[in-house]
């Protein structure tokens, strides 16, 4: 019972913070991009609901947070040796000291 409720209230929490989240983009378009461009109209609540879902699917993807890849750069990082962790956060990401990023400043 106990985690029905909390699914519930995960429902009605996602389900208000889209409603909150869809109000805000109809009051920013409206406030903005008609004062900016001529021949922009005013963006209605059920529209702002639909630009915040299609920008959720072109740029967010349907995936969590983190997608598919932090689970599996949290598997490499403790697969290394100490010594091999060591020289990854001495040298950084891409294998250059820190001397090479005082260079590039």
């Amino acid at each position: 019972m106990r985690s029905k409720a909390r699914i519930g209230g995960i429902v009605v929490l996602v389900l208000v913070a889209a409603a909150v989240l869809g109000a805000v983009v109809m009051v920013l378009w409206n406030a903005v991009l008609p004062a900016l461009f001529t021949n922009v109209r005013p963006l209605d609540y059920p529209h702002a609901l639909g630009l915040l879902i299609l920008c959720r699917i072109l740029f967010g993807g349907l995936r969590g947070h983190h997608g598919w890849h932090g689970h599996r750069n949290w598997r490499k990082w403790h697969a290394m040796t100490p010594e091999e962790r060591e020289q990854f956060l001495r040298n950084g990401p891409w294998g250059r000291g820190p001397q090479a990023a005082e260079r590039i400043d």
